[in-house]
């Protein structure tokens, strides 16, 4: 088999529905800890799931997604076949915690009341969060699904996919920035405003 040919598709990959207990727990969790009335607990939980948040999405974008380029068509097919279900249930719930959180800390702290320009830390990070919200849900989803669909094809269809990952790839990059531009702003958060 040649590098241009395509292995079987990847029937035994799909959508493993068991993961939606895992967001039903996030979500779950988060109405406890809002309800806690503990800025520690509420503090830990948006600085955990925003580690997970920022931290797979750093290694995502600026590691596999390097890889994933290299590597002959089978692999990357075999990859993202399996990766992509997990993302799906994986991203949107650790960054939805971590807004939540974060929003709850804000209010708890004060910072909504602020006046300019100390104010504009909380809009830079409500901005940057919003931006990253709408990439995560409204672009980087829709395309991990439609890719990992085409690929289980017995013929895909690999333009297509070539433009959905073009996209992706620049979505990433962008995520990336507006990672670090976060840690940016939350460190300002942490060290007084």
């Amino acid at each position: 088999m040649t590098n241009l040919e395509l292995a079987p598709p990847v029937e035994s990959a799909r959508i493993n529905w068991h993961y939606l207990w895992g967001v039903a727990a996030a979500i779950a969790a988060t109405v406890w800890v809002i309800n806690q009335d503990s800025r520690w607990i509420l503090n830990f939980f948006h600085v955990i799931f925003g580690l997970l948040w920022t931290g797979i999405d750093l290694f995502m974008g600026f590691v596999i997604g390097p890889i994933l380029k290299s590597v002959d068509l089978n692999a990357r097919r075999a990859i993202v076949t399996r990766l992509a279900p997990r993302m799906m249930f994986l991203m949107p719930p650790l960054a939805a915690v971590t807004t939540t959180a974060g929003i709850e800390l804000a209010w708890s702290a004060g910072y909504f009341a602020l006046d300019w320009p100390y104010f504009g830390w909380v809009l830079a990070a409500l901005v940057i969060v919003t931006i990253l919200t709408v990439q995560g849900i409204g672009v980087l989803l829709p395309i991990n699904i439609v890719v990992f669909l085409e690929l289980r094809k017995a013929e895909p269809d690999m333009g297509r996919i070539g433009r959905l990952m073009r996209i992706y790839f620049y979505t990433v990059a962008s995520q990336g920035v507006m990672q670090v531009a976060i840690i940016l702003v939350m460190a300002r958060f942490v060290t007084g405003i």
